[in-house]
């Protein structure tokens, strides 16, 4: 065979992120190995971890905020838009949920979904702060929607440190939200907000897949000009969008008060890095629902699996998080992010 032919042999193009997948599990087992561990014994302890019947309620936990998180990122990136204000969303969220459960006065499911609706409506309406920022001042809600985090972790830290803390503790923390207000129990760590967020999240796939508003949405993260010149109205779709996503933000961190947490405690929700990790799952999928919520799914056991395999053999659950930063780093080299054009 000649050199010219085999120039023109045309290998399978593996796609980006099996690739980035397998990459990252090379990279961590190397670092596993350089350190002196085992890494197929790591490796076997994180899908034992992660996937063993016994722990699959573990999992599906850790996959309900994060897998809500995801979601919060997926929505605007299918548009091509960038919501980083996740925490600040989410902090909004909890606060209120814990505070509607305290002081509103009804009886038990309505109360459960008051406070449910109550934090959903102001973190998503606090998203849509950066909205109309970008498009009433020409704020670009890449960075709006990052510093508006700030004042709202800040401000809900003073008000659960100071005014609304729980005096009969020392710690910036409110009261135990009453027994009604808690979200009912499906079998051991899993509560109702399995069910809420699985609900959400069919919502969210049909809308990208089934509706016009998604279609648009889909058309504007392809080419915002193209869409706009076709009728789409950029502005209020932007606001539309950011409403959703923090309001599923707002969700999520009412299922962990009113269903794990039982009171809104300072950091506790920020703790785990719920935004980063759905952040890193949603850019992994490139924005789409469906993949997105798998991502979200394959990063909650990750983590899961991690905290077993720091458990059986003694290597940090840091490593789950090195492979997430290299699989969605050679996620973007794969898709030339950054590359410079010519």
């Amino acid at each position: 065979m000649s050199e010219r032919s085999l120039r023109d042999i045309r290998f399978p193009r593996i796609p980006a992120v099996p690739l980035a997948i397998g990459i990252g599990i090379l990279i961590g087992g190397l670092l596993v190995l350089a350190s002196g561990g085992d890494p197929i014994a790591a490796y076997r302890e994180i899908v034992i971890g992660a996937l063993a019947p016994s722990n699959w309620p573990n999992t599906l936990n850790w996959a309900v905020p994060l897998v809500g998180m995801t979601l919060v990122a997926a929505l605007p990136l299918r548009g091509g838009m960038v919501n980083l204000g996740g925490d600040g969303q989410l902090v909004i969220g909890g606060l209120v949920a814990a505070l509607a459960a305290l002081y509103l006065p009804l009886p038990g499911p309505l109360l459960i979904a008051a406070s449910i609706l109550c934090a959903m409506l102001a973190s998503g309406l606090y998203a849509s702060l950066a909205a109309w920022g970008e498009t009433r001042f020409g704020i670009p809600m890449l960075i709006s929607t990052l510093l508006l985090s700030y004042p709202a972790i800040g401000i809900a830290s003073y008000l659960v440190g100071f005014p609304l803390r729980d005096m009969a503790t020392g710690l910036a923390q409110t009261r135990m939200i009453p027994d009604a207000a808690r979200l009912p129990v499906i079998s051991g760590p899993l509560n109702i907000g399995l069910v809420l967020m699985a609900i959400v999240a069919i919502a969210v796939v049909f809308y990208d897949r089934r509706t016009v508003g998604g279609y648009e949405l889909r058309m504007r993260g392809l080419n915002a000009k193209f869409a706009g010149y076709g009728g789409v109205r950029l502005a209020s779709q932007q606001l539309r969008v950011m409403f959703a996503s923090g309001a599923i933000a707002g969700l999520v961190g009412a299922i962990l008060v009113l269903g794990s947490l039982y009171r809104y405690q300072d950091g506790a929700l920020l703790t785990p890095g719920y935004t980063w990790s759905g952040l890193m799952a949603a850019l992994l999928a490139g924005g789409a629902p469906l993949g997105a919520i798998c991502a979200g799914l394959f990063f909650a056991g990750l983590q899961t699996g991690g905290f077993a395999m720091q458990r059986e053999t003694a290597i940090p659950r840091v490593l789950t998080m090195i492979l997430q930063s290299v699989i969605i780093l050679f996620l973007a080299i794969r898709h030339g992010v950054g590359r410079k054009s010519s």
